[in-house]
């Protein structure tokens, strides 16, 4: 029986960019680093105020990635979306839809990242 969700993972063709993503525009930590038995380089990242990591992994040998549109995203919660999307504008990553209020009242917006994977941002409603 599943007791939990521990990480979900993405195998990404740059790890140095997607990892300086990772930290710099969506404020993520990165938690550890190491090379998997197989060769392939693995980084996890932790959002404050939750338990799941991220992994990201660099694996060559596979081939590359090829992200194909709408294929899957992450959603976080954000204390301020307009807040947001004006430091990572400033970095090179402006939002790629929205934002648009929800029928809750919440605020949400997207932004891609380098490799094409897809982030949802959800301010909820105060």
């Amino acid at each position: 029986m599943i007791t939990r969700l521990l990480h979900t993972r993405y195998r990404v063709n740059d790890l140095e960019k997607t990892a300086t993503f990772y930290r710099e525009i969506l404020g993520l930590k990165e938690i550890s680093r190491h090379t998997s038995p197989r060769g392939s380089t693995l980084a996890f990242f932790k959002a404050p105020g939750s338990e799941e990591t991220i992994e990201l992994c660099h694996y060559p040998a596979s081939g590359p990635v090829v992200v194909q549109p709408d294929l899957t995203h992450i959603a976080f919660e954000v204390e301020d979306l307009e807040g947001f999307a004006k430091a990572a504008a400033a970095k090179g990553y402006p939002l790629s839809d929205g934002p648009t209020v929800t029928s809750s009242g919440s605020k949400i917006a997207f932004i891609d990242g380098p490799e094409g994977y897809e982030f949802e941002l959800i301010e909820k409603k105060k």
